[in-house]
C-alpha cells in the first residue's frame, strides 16, 4: 500500500526529562500529539524499563507510531508510519514527527523517509 515511512535518531534528548525516563509521561505525549496531528488512534502501549528508559507504540487507522527511549545516553528512536489508501496521509505523518521532536529537542537528528508500497508494485 502507498504510503511514508518517516524514521528518526535523535541524540542529545534531556535524559532526565519525563517524557524519555517515564512510560506515563511519554504516552501522554504521544497520545496528544497523535490525535493534534489528526490521526485516529486505535490502540496503544506503553512498556517502562527500569530504571529508565520507554518502548511504546502508538495504533493508527493509519498505521503507527512507535518510539524507543535511552535516557541514559540522551537518545530516542521513533518511526511514524502511514498508508495512503483512502487520502494522502503525508502532512499529518510530518506534523506528528515534527511535534514529537519538538518536544524532545534533540541536539542532533538523524533523518530518514522511506516512501513504500505503491499500486503499481
Amino acid at each position: 500500500m502507498d504510503g511514508i515511512h518517516l524514521l528518526g535518531e535523535w541524540y542529545g534528548c534531556v535524559a532526565d526529562m519525563p517524557e524519555i525516563t517515564r512510560a506515563d509521561a511519554l504516552r501522554t505525549l504521544c497520545m496528544r500529539l497523535s490525535d493534534d496531528s489528526g490521526m485516529s488512534i486505535v490502540g496503544e502501549s506503553f512498556h517502562q524499563f527500569a530504571p529508565a528508559g520507554v518502548t511504546g507504540t502508538v495504533l493508527l487507522a493509519e498505521s503507527h507510531l512507535a518510539i524507543h527511549t535511552w535516557p541514559e545516553h540522551g537518545f530516542v528512536t521513533i518511526d511514524v508510519y502511514v498508508c495512503n489508501y483512502t487520502t494522502d496521509n503525508s502532512a499529518k505523518a510530518e506534523r506528528l514527527f515534527q511535534a514529537i521532536r519538538d518536544a524532545l529537542r534533540p541536539q542532533r537528528a538523524k533523518f530518514q523517509a522511506i516512501h513504500r508500497g505503491g499500486m503499481d508494485a
